[in-house]
């Protein structure tokens, strides 16, 4: 048994999942077109060398899937690469600041890095720095988990025409310190109105923000920027605005009961001709999180510094700009009322049908958060590579190996040694446990294919190899030990302002620590 097997080994499958707020004590249940009973520890060594792994992207659906590999095939070696000169994704990027329970899979993902069979190698652009085509020479399986870079848009006129309209995903991604977004600089002084126009978990982070108390954030990682932007925020009011009705809501209950529990901030009454009669008989998490809704918030309207609404049946037609001025600045967002239809209205599916009834809500500050869409790679379509540019993912089987479609029509034959997990695989959906398992499933997966000697491809050494490939290309690569000491940099900068870290919002100032 090698180190990674004894170091992670806390369960018959060594579950360890961070969700919101709690560790994952169940049995996953994943498959992988293979019987459950099934042991992994395969004892396949082809031609006398190890199985060599390579995973794009260093998130959790990365770190998860080169766990159970490393469990599950003896002496796996795992090189995991990352654009970035950081690791861990959206654990670092996406959770919100005030969720700091939510980020302790980072402990278990560094158990991880730790073996001597794992490399971490940073700073490297998949198309710039290294073609996707030289890590089919050098490895029997490569794994694409590189996650949803980009948001999905409405597509309706003024979106990318007036200032005050942002991205959910740009503007936390700014809060949270991603260098993409480090100069965003979000207008939150403009208006005492903000928009959110999508009712998922995303959505109501950016409400729960906006709407905080700002000193109450200042002991997280929130980058100092974003505190002293929401410091001058002028919103007093967060409408979040969906298509359908509150029974076809994405958000959890967790999320929404942070809102309501919000000191001086109140909740508007929903209409309760949008709640079935009877509450009791829907199935639990549905009637829990309706009567959360319900009993609204602890603070009433009347004696409340800010508030916040669900506006539901509405569908965003257009941004307007306001008349009169030279900034193209957003004054107003019109919607066409829709009607829920089907046989039951109160089904989680229901579908809605647009009304020629419009409505507007005057405001200068807008966020659209409909969801986040993955994108190909460059390399991908000359090494047969499927993307879904529609759905935004790999097309594959569900277990996670790759599909590239043939010359018969509706046939497609998998990629030998070629796998996908986490978004990137299925969409972006769910909290992280979700992504365990669905990377478990991946893994499961490759280990199958491995012990059934199925196709993968050349193999070879690796990044041993490969990083003579990466130097002639001038690229600065960075280890896992160069991680730990912009890490322990990081948090030397929060400890001396009384937070746990102040990030590094710039690559280069990343890098300069290592010099």
């Amino acid at each position: 048994m090698n180190r990674i097997h004894a170091a992670l080994r806390f369960g018959e499958h060594g579950i360890w999942a961070c969700s919101y707020g709690s560790w994952c004590g169940r049995r996953p249940s994943w498959t992988a077109g293979v019987t459950r009973q099934r042991r992994y520890q395969s004892q396949v060594v082809r031609d006398e060398r190890p199985f060599r792994m390579a995973v794009l992207g260093s998130g959790p659906a990365g770190f998860y899937t080169a766990y159970k590999v490393m469990q599950g095939i003896d002496n796996a070696k795992v090189d995991m690469y990352e654009h970035l000169p950081v690791p861990f994704g959206l654990v670092r990027y996406g959770v919100a600041p005030d969720h700091p329970e939510v980020k302790n899979c980072q402990d278990k993902f560094t158990e991880v890095a730790s073996s001597p069979d794992f490399t971490f190698i940073g700073n490297i652009k998949v198309g710039q720095d290294v073609s996707l085509k030289s890590f089919t020479n050098h490895y029997d399986a490569v794994v694409f988990a590189y996650g949803a870079s980009k948001d999905r848009k409405l597509g309706i006129p003024g979106e990318d025409q007036l200032n005050g309209i942002y991205s959910a995903r740009d503007f936390v991604g700014w809060y949270n310190g991603l260098p993409e977004f480090s100069n965003l600089a979000p207008r939150l002084d403009l208006s005492d109105t903000a928009v959110v126009i999508g009712q998922g978990n995303v959505a109501l982070d950016v409400a729960r923000i906006l709407l905080k108390d700002v000193n109450s954030l200042r002991t997280t990682d929130m980058t100092d920027k974003a505190l002293a932007t929401l410091a001058k925020s002028k919103v007093k009011t967060v409408r979040v605005v969906g298509r359908r009705g509150p029974m076809q809501v994405s958000f959890t209950i967790k999320e929404v009961r942070e809102l309501m529990n919000l000191r001086s901030v109140a909740f508007e009454p929903i209409d309760h001709n949008l709640i079935p009669p009877n509450i009791s008989s829907l199935p639990r998490t549905a009637k829990r999180l309706t009567k959360l809704l319900m009993e609204g918030s602890m603070c009433d309207l009347a004696h409340a510094e800010k508030s916040w609404a669900l506006d539901f049946l509405l569908s965003p037609v257009q941004f307007l700009p306001a008349s009169g001025t030279t900034l193209s600045l957003l004054e107003s967002i019109e919607f066409a009322r829709t009607k829920l239809v089907g046989s039951d209205p109160f089904d989680s599916t229901a579908r809605v049908e647009i009304s020629t009834d419009h409505h507007s809500i005057s405001t200068s500050l807008a966020f659209r958060s409909i969801g986040y869409q993955s994108e190909a790679l460059p390399g991908m379509s000359e090494l047969g590579i499927h993307f879904d540019t529609k759905r935004g993912i790999i097309t594959n089987d569900y277990y996670g190996r790759l599909l590239s479609p043939t010359q018969e029509v509706h046939v497609e034959r998998p990629l030998p040694g070629m796998y996908c997990a986490g978004w990137v695989k299925g969409g972006p959906a769910g909290v992280i446990a979700n992504t365990m398992e669905d990377s478990f499933t991946t893994a499961e997966a490759i280990i199958a294919d491995w012990n059934d000697k199925a196709p993968f491809l050349s193999g070879g050494n690796g990044w041993e190899t490969l990083k003579g490939e990466i130097a002639v290309n001038g690229a600065r690569t960075v280890s896992w030990e160069d991680w730990l000491r912009i890490d322990a940099t990081e948090k030397a900068r929060g400890k001396a302002v009384g937070k746990e870290r102040e990030k590094f919002t710039n690559p280069r100032d990343m890098l300069n620590v290592l010099d």
